[in-house]
């Protein structure tokens, strides 16, 4: 499951950043497709809409997938999450104090 999510985030990672450097660049230099021309890849009204459309269509899927794939990994095989793991982690142990607050190691 997770290796068909990290799949599909490299696909519309991919198709979001062609995406945007097709968009008519306003300054910055970076779209490929912006030109004013008569002979442009994609020109007027109807083309930037769709294009924005898109845009928002990938960033949706982008972040969605983004956040199951951090519910994906957040739990392994037998369902503990990553804090209870850590939590039973002997090397994340907390330390004994003095009085004075400096950490003092435990026999063990």
């Amino acid at each position: 499951m997770a290796n068909v999510l990290l799949i599909i985030q490299l696909l519309v990672a991919l198709g979001l950043t062609g995406v945007i450097l097709l968009q008519r660049s306003e300054g910055g230099a970076l779209g490929i497709g912006g030109g004013g021309g008569a002979g442009g890849m994609m020109s007027g009204r109807g083309a930037a809409t769709m294009l924005s459309r898109v845009t928002m269509v990938l960033a949706a899927a982008f972040i969605a997938n983004s956040i199951l794939l951090a519910i994906v990994y957040s739990v392994d095989s037998s369902g503990r999450s990553v804090f209870d793991r850590t939590l039973e982690d002997p090397a994340t142990t907390i330390l004994d104090e003095d009085e004075t607050g400096a950490p003092v190691p435990t026999d063990g």
